[in-house]
């Protein structure tokens, strides 16, 4: 069964930058569209963004285009979420999760959409002066 750990977390500033990773336990890992969740105090889970297999297809929630950035190191088996200019209302436990979808070119995190059946356990980011 594929094992999903997330790192990076913490606590940041208004307008600072934190590297979140999600690293897979095994190469199938590389396979797999990868998309990023987070769910606040009171709040349902949401989803941010998401990478194709391939690597060459990303989206985005309106939310934080301009500000995240996901990538994935097929050696590491390893995705990123990059995220700078970091907000107050960007504090919430980020989830990776693996979709298990048959598909290599696309990635999907519109409600209802993508097989993600592998969760990590998540990793607190908190921005706050």
């Amino acid at each position: 069964q594929l094992q999903l750990v997330e790192s990076g977390g913490g606590l940041v500033q208004p307008g600072g930058s934190l590297r979140l990773s999600c690293a897979g336990s095994q190469y199938t890992f590389d396979y797999y569209s990868v998309g990023w969740f987070r769910q606040a105090p009171g709040k349902e889970r949401e989803a941010v963004s998401c990478i194709s297999s391939d690597g060459l297809r990303t989206k985005y929630v309106d939310s934080v285009k301009g500000r995240f950035t996901v990538s994935r190191d097929y050696a590491k088996n390893t995705v990123y979420l990059q995220m700078d200019s970091l907000k107050p209302e960007d504090t919430g436990i980020y989830y990776c999760a693996a979709d298990s979808g048959p598909y290599t070119t696309i990635c999907r995190i519109e409600p209802g959409k993508g097989q993600y059946n592998d969760w990590g356990q998540g990793t607190q980011v908190t921005v706050s002066s």
